[in-house]
């Protein structure tokens, strides 16, 4: 296991998190889970209060571990009530079993009206600064699944030591976060790169022929351990065995060979070459569309179904527009109006109402909720 400098906090942390959102069958099982990372080198472990009963079972699963080894997050979301969120430290507190938290993030940090609610000089963050005051919390962050100016913003106040957010071999929309994050020597934490960023445990064969002679996880997981910006990657296992694979990469935070990097050009080339003159290229012009839709993303899974044969993902996703709330906004392609009002604006000059609805015919299937929330 390698370990790295989560940056202002100058806590060290392996380049491997146990993201604890999905170990929720038992509590038996999650004690397990945890045990298996820390014996193969895991050091930081993560939750939520939103994540059911995970704050709960990761505290039964501490008991009698070494507190001084083990780097511990919990996250709670944003309130303009400083009460609610004082109480809500102190009830996660209680769950694990812990006099502190090293690590607390505002959780889902995901639009504006989230942004004005940590900038404020009450509210929520004058509750966490009481809590660092006196011990309770050491360290303060955010996750997000906003868009880039949200994220680029709370960067931007300067009262935040790290942050979580997507950010992909599939998904490279927040490269100019992480960038800003490292320049203000801001941890960097990535969710969910094997299951969010493309399922890829289950990929489709033609992803497979194009990633030869690596895996899709092994190129995804390398594009981002080669980055020394990135501090850690979130594997998010709900059982032991899910860990030991993933793990095996653990050592492996040295720069791209070029036999890697062959194959990442042949997923960039195989992508145009397939998609041609319809392919989006994330330049988010398009945006704001006035029924809602979110065009870039709606492309963006577009593009993967059509270039790697990666609908079962794509169709995940896209299933989750309009039925997640903040977490993933958006409206469905089907929603297109045929108002013309995007398409003067795009450089490509994509047929963008024909490309929405072709995307909802390949996609639009059973509606998705978020496991939480």
């Amino acid at each position: 296991m390698h370990y790295r400098r989560f940056g202002k906090t100058n806590l060290q942390l392996s380049v491997f998190s146990l993201g604890t959102m999905r170990y929720l069958a038992s509590a038996e099982t999650a004690r397990q889970t945890v045990e298996r990372a820390i014996a193969l080198g895991v050091n930081h472990l993560e939750t939520a209060r939103g994540y059911g009963n995970s704050e709960i079972f990761l505290g039964k699963a501490l008991t009698g571990l070494r507190r001084e080894d083990l780097i511990i997050t919990t996250k709670l979301p944003p309130t303009a009530d400083a009460e609610a969120m004082a109480r809500g430290i102190d009830e996660s507190l209680a769950r694990l079993g812990l006099d502190y938290v090293d690590c607390l993030a505002i959780h889902g940090v995901n639009t504006a009206e989230h942004l004005a609610l940590v900038t404020a000089e009450t509210g929520c963050m004058a509750a966490v600064r009481a809590a660092i005051a006196d011990g309770r919390v050491r360290w303060v962050g955010f996750s997000t699944h906003g868009p880039l100016e949200v994220i680029l913003g709370a960067i931007a106040t300067d009262q935040f030591q790290f942050v979580n957010l997507h950010y992909t071999l599939f998904f490279q929309r927040n490269a100019a976060a992480v960038e800003l994050a490292h320049q203000q020597d801001m941890g960097v934490f990535i969710i969910s790169p094997a299951d969010k960023g493309g399922l890829l445990y289950t990929p489709p064969e033609r992803l497979e022929a194009l990633c030869n002679p690596f895996s899709p996880l092994h190129l995804g997981y390398r594009w981002l351990l080669s980055d020394p910006r990135i501090t850690t990657l979130s594997l998010g296992a709900a059982k032991p065995e899910e860990l030991d694979w993933p793990l095996e990469m653990a050592d492996q935070t040295h720069p791209l060979t070029d036999e890697e990097l062959e194959s990442l050009e042949r997923l960039r080339s195989h992508q145009s070459a397939v998609l041609g003159t319809d392919q989006c290229h994330q330049c988010y012009a398009c945006l704001p569309c006035p029924e809602d839709i979110h065009i870039p993303e709606v492309l963006r899974l577009r593009n993967l179904a059509v270039a790697y044969d990666m609908t079962q993902y794509s169709t995940y996703r896209y299933g989750m527009f309009e039925n997640a709330g903040h977490w993933f906004p958006g409206r469905r392609g089907d929603r297109c109006t045929d108002c013309g009002d995007c398409l003067p604006r795009c450089p490509q000059a994509l047929d963008i109402p024909t490309l929405l609805r072709d995307a909802h015919r390949r996609l639009g299937g059973s509606p998705r909720r978020r496991l939480w929330g």
